[in-house]
């Protein structure tokens, strides 16, 4: 302690701990969206004089960022030109029956491909592929869902580009003087990781997954059977009036729950079968999305959120869907619209799309549709036009997660988009061609070839994730610079004394993953690399082995739901809980924790 007492008498120390304090706490609260904790946090470090501008900017300007930056546009280009098609089409075949077999290619084939495209997008694509597989075979989501995060999570440790932390890690590393990180410099660690992992993902007990489909009788009927949560009103001259629920078409064609009434100020909750149906009342439903669709052709109900059109009449279900396209979107870790109601966020106007129904998991939303406070891990039910819905696409606050067939060039260019990516891998390992200049050739010969239209180009770049990591390489910066990390290393060099240097790592790359439970994985590599850095003379490692000890544990995401967002986006359709993911990535965690320390020693030491 005497060593970070000494370090805090310089007062841009005691300044930059300040706001990394800050910093900390808003990324724990979520009462800002990260990407713009790290630009507060740059531009503290600015305003105090931390850091100058040059420094504290750097980060925007490195071969990293812009790597990643040109990264995005490659994996949309991929994905437009139909490149997974075949993996789709693997999926669905007949040789994959049982949730082993689907487990067994989540782990062969789909970690190694999130090794060179980030992550996110792979399940994305991928996410409604197996939902289908699970209605078609009978298993319930949630025995492959988590299986398909954690397989693309043990994927991006493969290479430098499967992930956006592995880029950052080489964009501080040479920030620090210690030189970047090649294409395959991690590689000879990430493959044994890969399979451990890939054999844990088989052989783990399967009451770590829970049934959910078969708990609720579920299994062969629409994933979302129990799911989506709507409210619509009864207008005056529905055939519903005066009938009771129990009689009344709605219960009788549809397959709904009536989870409460509302009638004026009062509020009816079950058993509601006997109550008869009055005009205005609203209704709280929990429904199918495909019954929910074919309400929409009904014109006894309307949707209770509905809108006044220009002539200032009422539009009801069957007239929003004229010209329209229903899709689902799920509010992302980091999502500027969690916290909000639909009402406050004047969701319509603002995205000019309607939310049809919420689905949360296995809650049960009692709120009205509108009243609802979103939060993430929420999937929407929405309908737009088609172009409103390619806008959301380029939104970071919502992912679509349904594929638009019109956004896929042509199937011709999926061998130019594969060459072309084959070769942005190929150049810099066979040549002396820098990475960064490799995958920005890659994104002009995407365009080119046809695989991405121009304008796609900006949409593709999640901009979020670019400031947030810009930002956020200035913090190991300034604690390198004010003497803090090597106040801070030396303070725990005293706390590891005497422990083998195995045990020492066990304890940076466990600290780093539970960290990186409580903030974002890069923020987390943000504030431990520099100060692990330090630790190499005492360890007698090289700088590096301490960095990929670091990386590794922050990218090792396995215990809670918000530790990455793959985990967030299968969440909510394999309606697990918060303990379900912990219940399930603790031994995973564990074998890593135990592994990855050996690992490194063994190419280091």
């Amino acid at each position: 302690m005497y060593e970070l007492s000494v370090a805090l008498q310089n007062p841009k120390a005691v300044i930059t701990l300040v706001v990394l304090f800050l910093a900390v706490g808003l990324f724990i609260s979520s009462a800002l969206a990260p990407e713009l904790v790290g630009i507060l946090s740059v531009s503290l470090l600015i305003a105090s004089g931390v850091l100058s501008p040059q420094k504290a900017l750097a980060g925007f300007g490195s071969p990293a960022l812009i790597t990643l930056m040109g990264l995005f546009v490659v994996s949309a280009a991929l994905f437009r030109s139909g490149a997974l098609d075949r993996l789709r089409e693997l999926i669905a075949s007949d040789s994959i029956r049982t949730p082993k077999r689907l487990i067994a290619l989540l782990g062969l084939v789909v970690a190694p491909i999130s090794g060179v495209i980030p992550n996110t997008p792979v399940v994305a694509s991928l996410l409604p592929v197996v939902e289908a597989w699970c209605r078609r075979r009978c298993v319930s989501p949630s025995r492959v869902l988590l299986p398909l995060s954690f397989a693309t999570l043990l994927g991006g440790t493969l290479t430098l580009l499967g992930s956006s932390v592995n880029l950052l890690v080489s964009d501080i590393s040479e920030q620090l003087g210690y030189g970047s990180l090649e294409l395959f410099s991690f590689t000879q660690i990430g493959i044994p990781i890969w399979l451990v992992g890939t054999l844990y993902l088989l052989f783990a007990p399967q009451s770590f997954l829970p049934d959910r489909g078969r708990d609720n009788n579920e299994l062969g009927q629409n994933i979302d059977q129990i799911g989506y949560f709507t409210e619509v009103t009864i207008p005056s001259d529905s055939n519903l009036v005066g009938q009771s629920l129990h009689n009344s078409r709605l219960q009788r064609r549809f397959d709904v729950d009536v989870l409460e009434l509302q009638r004026g100020k009062e509020r009816f909750f079950p058993p509601l079968a006997d109550r008869k149906i009055e005009p205005e009342d609203r209704l709280l439903l929990r429904v199918t999305r495909g019954d929910l669709l074919r309400l929409q052709q009904e014109h006894t109900v309307q949707l209770a959120q509905e809108s006044l059109d220009e002539a200032g009449s009422r539009k009801s279900l069957n007239q929003i869907e004229e010209g329209q396209k229903t899709v689902e979107v799920l509010l992302p870790a980091g999502s500027t619209l969690a916290g909000a109601s639909l009402r406050e966020l004047r969701f319509r106007q603002r995205h000019n799309s309607t939310v049809l129904a919420l689905r949360r998991g296995q809650q049960t939303v009692q709120e009205r549709l509108g009243k609802a406070i979103l939060r993430e891990g929420d999937v929407l039910l929405l309908q737009a036009p088609i172009d409103s819905i390619r806008g959301l696409q380029a939104s970071n606050d919502l992912l679509v997660l349904d594929q638009l067939e019109n956004d896929l060039p042509t199937v011709r260019r999926k061998p130019i988009a594969i060459g072309i990516a084959i070769g942005m891998l190929a150049i810099p390992t066979l040549t002396s061609l820098p990475l960064v200049a490799s995958v920005l050739l890659a994104v002009i010969a995407m365009v080119v070839g046809g695989c991405l239209r121009p304008g796609e180009v900006q949409r593709s770049i999640r901009l979020d994730v670019i400031l947030l990591l810009g930002s956020l390489s200035s913090f190991s910066v300034a604690i390198q610079n004010t003497g803090l990390a090597d106040a801070l290393a030396r303070t725990l060099e005293h706390f590891l004394e005497g422990l083998p240097i195995y045990s020492s790592l066990v304890v940076i790359f466990l600290a780093t993953t539970v960290f990186t439970q409580v903030i974002s994985n890069a923020a987390s590599v943000a504030l431990l690399a520099p100060v692990a850095i330090q630790l190499s003379p005492g360890l007698n490692l090289p700088p590096t082995a301490l960095l990929l000890t670091v990386l590794f544990g922050a990218s090792q995401s396995f215990l809670t739901p918000m530790g990455y967002q793959t985990n967030l986006m299968v969440f909510a359709p394999g309606r697990y809980s918060f303990l379900d993911v912990t219940r399930y990535g603790a031994g995973l965690t564990l074998i890593m924790t135990l592994l990855v320390p050996a690992l490194i020693i063994w190419k280091y030491s």
